[in-house]
């Protein structure tokens, strides 16, 4: 990883810190991922810290907020580190070096993560389900009767069939419909559920049939997308490895890389 660091030889181990516990300094990590500033850095920290969330391990552990040398900084873990560079944009090349860096590293595990998309999909999940929250409030609010048939009426205008046949098709159950789903259909489930949301709030749709109809459309656009964009339609995307999975296996990378640096 020397070529990570473009004014020297050093290397991504040379830069840790030891002071009870292993840690890199966030605006020196910035600098090896390519980043200009610590604001668009602060981004990528901030997804991490959402995947600490999902993952159920205390992010306040591991992204430590510090002032240094006069100017607020954070304390990173390696685990941290390597979710940020997971998170940061490949086009930069830092970037790219660095997921190479830890994938190298975490195939020494007996489980790894296969791609960065994989982190991905696990935060677009969580913000599905809190998508899906605040759109059933707002359709109650607008006077939905039946949710069951207003969620099925945005399945249809996206997959051309219900949420139960969607799941028959893919052989698992229903409520698991978005575990298997790729960073690119997961996506566009969320861009529906949140325009679904927008169009009610900003037309001011009332009453169950209106409210069907408004999320059938928003589906119906979304799946023309998706055929636009991909040359599949949504229902013939392919599936993936199940998110519940991934979570599972980036928590066994964390005690992996916590067992590393008490070496």
């Amino acid at each position: 990883m020397a070529d990570i660091v473009q004014t020297n030889e050093m290397t991504f181990e040379d830069f840790k810190n030891q002071n009870g516990i292993t840690f890199w300094w966030a605006t020196e990590y910035m600098i090896m991922l390519g980043y200009k500033t610590f604001d668009s850095f602060k981004k990528t920290i901030d997804r991490a810290t959402k995947a600490f969330m999902s993952l159920g391990i205390d992010h306040y552990d591991n992204i430590i907020r510090v002032d240094h040398d006069g100017h607020p900084d954070y304390k990173l873990t390696r685990f941290a580190c390597y979710l940020i560079a997971m998170n940061g944009d490949p086009k930069k090349p830092e970037v790219a070096v660095a997921q190479a860096y830890f994938a190298a590293q975490t195939r020494k595990f007996e489980v790894y993560v296969e791609n960065n998309t994989d982190i991905e999909r696990v935060l677009i999940r969580d913000e599905i389900k809190e998508g899906n929250k605040s759109l059933s409030s707002t359709a109650k609010v607008a006077g939905v009767e039946d949710y069951a048939k207003f969620t099925n009426a945005g399945y249809l205008g996206m997959y051309n069939m219900y949420n139960t046949q969607l799941a028959k098709r893919r052989g698992v159950d229903k409520a698991k419909l978005f575990e298997t789903m790729g960073r690119t259909e997961l996506a566009a489930n969320l861009f529906r559920i949140t325009q679904t949301e927008e169009r009610i709030k900003s037309q001011h749709i009332h009453g169950q049939h209106s409210l069907e109809q408004t999320h059938h459309d928003v589906g119906r656009e979304v799946r023309s997308i998706i055929i636009k964009n991909t040359g599949r339609t949504p229902e013939a995307l392919p599936q993936e490895q199940q998110i519940p999975d991934i979570k599972k296996t980036l928590k066994s990378e964390f005690k992996e890389m916590k067992k590393i640096d008490k070496k």
